[in-house]
């Protein structure tokens, strides 16, 4: 009896392999010229934000498989794009060796330098918040010129990217304060690159794709003023603050990572609350809640000084590394100044 013949098995498709990534520290000078990145995964990649090896080595698999990868492919390149960027453990002494990296951008007052500990610093996200009026968008205007200071005069020589929620830019006050320090006014606003938000998704927009305008403009200073506006006005009542709370809590990761990967320093404003049934405290407390507490490195709240004189009390309310204390300072014609007798 003849013998009944079977269909021979199809054989079985081989499992994709693994990535081999290369040990040790890997030059890429872009996006491009990482293994495996092509025309449609670039676009994609620089769709939600990321043009730079910096921001997609400290970008999460959760994040660039929201824009349609696999999570192989996403883990594969942010696995490639690390190569090409100092992420490595650290002892506490080498710890302390990078921290010499950092630079600090004067205010253009010796006592309130004093009180954050020489000034504004790199790698780090200082917070200033008051009652409207108080100055700190004053503060602001001078940080983006004193950055574009010499180190030797108490800047580090950088451009300034100042992202206005408020319609707070002025650049005639940019030309008064470059003045008197004696730069050139047009040279000066040349070095601040300025983004204005129409709501708080644009806000976020913006911050997600500075990595570009932070590497060609050579931005060493990244103010928000205001940071939370637009997110106050348009998470009105309790059963939108998980989102706002949540929309938030990933814009600050942003900023935050901009900072470390291109040692720059981060300085957003905030408004404030008051507390009508206390009767010992401030008087005014941030807005924001413990996501903005929790990120901020330093949180400095502005009042106007009694008697006058354009002076105000900078109170350091929170720190990393520096004890709680008050500066006295000046806001005037000319900028921030210290402050004078009264």
């Amino acid at each position: 009896m003849p013998s009944k013949k079977t269909a021979p098995e199809e054989p079985e498709e081989p499992e994709e392999e693994e990535p081999i990534v290369p040990k040790g520290k890997l030059e890429y000078a872009d996006l491009e010229d990482i293994p495996g990145i092509g025309p449609a995964t670039l676009a994609k990649l620089k769709e939600i934000g990321y043009s730079t090896i910096e921001s997609l080595a400290t970008a999460s698999v959760h994040e660039l498989v929201k824009a349609g990868m696999s999570d192989k492919v996403a883990s594969r390149i942010i696995s490639q794009a690390r190569q090409g960027v100092d992420v490595e453990f650290l002892s506490g002494l080498e710890m302390l060796e990078k921290r010499k990296m950092v630079r600090r951008t004067t205010t253009s007052s010796k006592s309130l330098d004093d009180l954050l500990g020489g000034g504004i610093e790199t790698m780090s996200i200082t917070e200033f918040y008051g009652e409207y009026g108080t100055g700190k968008s004053q503060i602001c205007h001078q940080l983006s010129v004193n950055v574009q200071l010499p180190i030797e005069k108490g800047g580090i020589d950088g451009s300034c990217l100042y992202i206005d929620t408020e319609n707070s830019f002025r650049p005639e006050r940019i030309t008064t304060m470059a003045t008197h320090l004696g730069l050139d006014p047009e040279s000066v606003l040349k070095r601040v690159v300025v983004a204005e938000a129409y709501n708080s998704d644009h806000q976020m927009l913006i911050l997600e794709r500075a990595d570009e305008v932070i590497k060609a403009q050579g931005v060493k200073l990244l103010i928000i003023d205001s940071l939370i506006s637009h997110f106050r006005s348009e998470y009105l009542g309790r059963d939108t603050l998980v989102t706002r709370q949540q929309k938030l809590n990933k814009h600050l990761h942003r900023l935050e990572r901009l900072c470390m990967a291109f040692n720059l320093s981060a300085v957003v404003t905030n408004q404030v609350m008051s507390r009508p049934d206390e009767f010992f405290g401030l008087g005014a407390y941030p807005v924001g809640g413990h996501i903005l507490g929790h990120r901020s490195h330093s949180r400095i709240f502005i009042r106007k000084a009694a008697g006058g004189h354009g002076n105000r009390v900078a109170r350091l309310v929170v720190s990393v590394d520096r004890p709680e204390g008050e500066a006295m300072f000046k806001i005037g014609e000319i900028g921030v100044s210290d402050a004078e007798e009264t």
